[in-house]
């Protein structure tokens, strides 16, 4: 199942304080870059929105109720806790969104910036 083209959009404005947003293919999902290319948020078949997360942040995203993004596999089920739901009361709006996503890039950066370092050190 694809992720709803409206949905997607939605998420656009939810998180459009932020500058300029780009997307992409991520699982069955789609992944949401700032800053060119830190994936802070990721969205799902589902219509859930899942966000980056840290050991810096991720204590503030399970406090406000969000989970981790799970999936199964043939040996169980995986958690990725590195990508935590969008907390509840920042679905609709934009100004709570932009709290949680600033929250995130940190996170998004980090990994932003090892992504480049491991395919420089592979070119070499």
């Amino acid at each position: 199942m694809a992720v709803d083209p409206d949905f997607i959009d939605h998420v656009r404005d939810l998180f459009s304080g932020l500058g300029p947003l780009r997307t992409g293919r991520m699982f069955s999902g789609i992944a949401v870059y700032a800053e060119e290319d830190a994936m802070f948020a990721m969205i799902t078949a589902s219509q859930t929105i899942y966000m980056k997360t840290d050991a810096a942040c991720q204590a503030a995203y399970l406090a406000a109720g969000a989970t981790p993004f799970t999936y199964t596999r043939k040996t169980g089920a995986r958690q990725v806790t590195s990508l935590m739901t969008l907390p509840d009361a920042a679905l609709d709006d934009p100004d709570e969104a932009l709290i949680w996503a600033r929250l995130s890039l940190p996170a998004a950066r980090a990994a932003a910036a090892e992504k480049r370092r491991t395919k420089a050190r592979r070119r070499k």
